[in-house]
């Protein structure tokens, strides 16, 4: 118990690109262990700079019990002004402990983590809302989220024949393009936003502050929407639509989509309920409406995901082992 691992990135996008489904089936049994309460998840810790607006870390500590029994925190930053330097907007790192003791097992490189849960999460709520046959995916955002997400919607049972993408950033959009070709086979044609929101299976993955869709737009019955990066949705969207989100109380706050559709009703009626509650059995999608999944992202995912992978990475000795770390 005195020892302690570190787990590299490209050691822990190895383990994770080798095995999506596994990663998939994680969140999936997360998000049902979470509805039935064996998990303990507080609110996200964010530290933001009154200078620098546009960048933040975020701290969520989280425990999962069942067969994972372990806690953990995830320290991660987005300083969106790195897409300028050449370097990844997001970075981070993971700190697993033991339950029974208390005590740090482990150090991750946790922002592959952190995008394999996101996208796996998107992929896993894909399935279970969008089941038509040959659907097109509008992509609006074409960062490292946004190709991750559709490499699980790939490797999903979610049948796509057309991805169309939109981007501030033109480059950026070729480069997504090529990411996706290579990892999935599927061609990426750059459109409109107005194009990307007719798509049957509508992503956001966004840096957006503030919604900018315009306030008249509406989806229609039978589109599904991932609203990955959360405030790109303006309130009347929000409230025109069946809203799923992964928890009610964390995902309405910090000026989210569906935060704002609370703030201008004074109600949270508008939330169905939770994409745990579905795959439980619990919560159904009625039909009529369109249907927006807002997931504001569980610590619990990433304890449960860093878990798999620092056990993978010790069987396969890809982890660093420092001996009497603790002392």
């Amino acid at each position: 118990m005195s020892d302690f691992v570190v787990v590299a990135g490209p050691d822990i996008a190895d383990i994770l690109g080798g095995d999506k489904a596994k990663v998939r089936d994680i969140v999936a049994s997360t998000y049902r262990l979470h509805d039935a309460g064996d998990t303990i998840n507080p609110d996200s810790y964010f530290l933001r700079f009154p200078h620098k607006p546009n960048s933040r870390v975020i701290a969520l500590p989280a425990y999962i019990g069942a067969d994972v029994n372990r806690m953990g925190i995830k320290w991660i930053s987005s300083f969106p002004d790195n897409l300028s330097r050449g370097i990844p907007r997001a970075s981070a790192v993971l700190i697993l402990n033991d339950f029974d003791t208390g005590r740090p097992l482990a150090c991750l490189e946790s922002a592959h983590i952190s995008a394999a849960r996101t996208a796996a999460s998107a992929a896993v709520a894909a399935e279970r809302l969008c089941t038509g046959a040959g659907i097109t995916v509008g992509v609006v955002g074409t960062g490292v989220i946004a190709s991750t997400i559709l490499d699980h919607l790939h490797s999903s049972t979610v049948d796509i024949a057309h991805v169309i993408a939109h981007d501030l950033d033109h480059e950026r959009i070729a480069g997504f393009a090529e990411r996706v070709r290579a990892e999935t086979g599927l061609g990426v044609d750059p459109v409109g936003l107005d194009a990307v929101l007719k798509a049957d299976l509508v992503v956001f993955a966004t840096t957006a502050g503030e919604p900018y869709v315009d306030t008249d737009h509406r989806f229609t019955p039978d589109q599904t929407v991932l609203n990955i990066s959360l405030r790109d949705l303006p309130p009347e969207v929000i409230l025109a639509s069946t809203n799923i989100v992964d928890d009610v109380e964390h995902c309405l706050k910090a000026n989210t989509s569906p935060h704002l559709a609370e703030q201008a009703t004074g109600s949270r009626e508008f939330i169905r309920g939770t994409l745990g509650g579905l795959l439980n059995g619990t919560v159904d999608v009625p039909s009529g409406k369109p249907v927006v999944f807002s997931p504001f992202g569980l610590g619990v995912l990433d304890i449960a995901v860093g878990s798999y992978v620092m056990d993978r990475a010790l069987e396969a000795g890809k982890a660093t082992v420092i001996n009497g770390f603790i002392g």
